[in-house]
């Protein structure tokens, strides 16, 4: 077990060696037991002033909805593909959790105008930039040019990002090259993955936040490689994405608490979670003994 020492621990962040590691709360759930995309959990992180992920896909017209599916079918009461949908197609759909209404990238920017100036929201797009295209720039642009919280675009599609960077050049962007670093790490071994890394995190995307898969990142710790003080070094954050507990009630099993111990020691500078109240609470127990 690593011994540390604490200072401040919540569902926002755990205060780490005087490192402050934030709880991103990921598609708008505090805990699994809330609603997906949930508005009312959206609302109290951004009166605390929390980090938070959502997802979203472009509408015909050129705006967003905040869903993580390419067709409504599953998250929703609709159907179809989301990119033929207009608002007005979409207004009657209901999500299956909770029988609520969808919510539109205009209802984003309207309350991020309320938000405490320390919330992060990050739009994790799920299209690509050929699918988003400039009218899809064009609206982000449109709608999220003044606010008080900060907004991180991020994606898998590099040309997506080099285009937020080009047309909005007021928001935070992050890349997502855990997959293509995890197929380079088969093929080619840690070396390769080290050189690809820097690669990406000094490229045209000059991303604010890299996010890296918690369980990539500790293997390549095992390994050699620390590929959070990597991309620290180059000026980046991290984010740790996704650890949720198996039985938030219960705390960390012994496994779970090795891993979440040794994740914690490469200090990033986030860590993604469904369960950002019982992940706090579990580190809390754990630190009393």
């Amino acid at each position: 077990m690593i011994e540390v020492s604490i200072s401040t621990v919540s569902d926002l962040q755990i205060e780490y060696l005087d490192h402050p590691v934030r709880l991103k709360w990921h598609r708008l759930r505090r805990q699994l037991t809330d609603p997906l995309f949930s508005l009312d959990v959206m609302r109290a992180g951004f009166s605390l002033g929390a980090s938070m992920e959502l997802d979203l896909r472009v509408r015909a017209d050129g705006g967003f909805v905040v869903l993580h599916d390419e067709a409504l079918d599953g998250e929703t009461t609709g159907r179809g593909r989301i990119t033929e949908k207009s608002p007005d197609d979409l207004r009657d759909a209901r999500m299956r959790d909770g029988d609520r209404a969808l919510t539109f990238s205009e209802d984003l920017a309207a309350m991020l105008q309320s938000a405490h100036p320390d919330a992060l929201l990050q739009f994790d797009m799920k299209d690509d930039y050929e699918t988003i295209g400039e009218k899809g720039i064009a609206h982000l642009a449109a709608h999220f040019q003044s606010m008080n919280a900060s907004v991180i675009v991020s994606g898998h599609c590099l040309d997506l990002i080099v285009a937020v960077k080009e047309k909005l050049p007021h928001l935070l962007r992050g890349i997502d090259p855990t997959d293509t670093l995890i197929d380079i790490y088969r093929q080619g071994g840690l070396k390769a993955v080290e050189k690809s890394l820097l690669a990406v995190i000094s490229g045209p995307t000059e991303p604010d936040t890299v996010y890296l898969q918690w369980s990539l990142l500790l293997q390549a710790a095992r390994d050699g490689l620390d590929m959070v003080s990597l991309c620290r070094s180059e000026g980046k954050r991290v984010d740790a994405w996704t650890f949720t507990l198996k039985n938030p009630a219960g705390g960390f099993s012994d496994a779970e608490w090795h891993d979440f111990s040794a994740l914690m020691a490469l200090k990033p500078d986030q860590i993604t979670t469904d369960e950002a109240t019982a992940t706090a609470r579990a580190w809390s127990n754990r630190m009393a003994g």
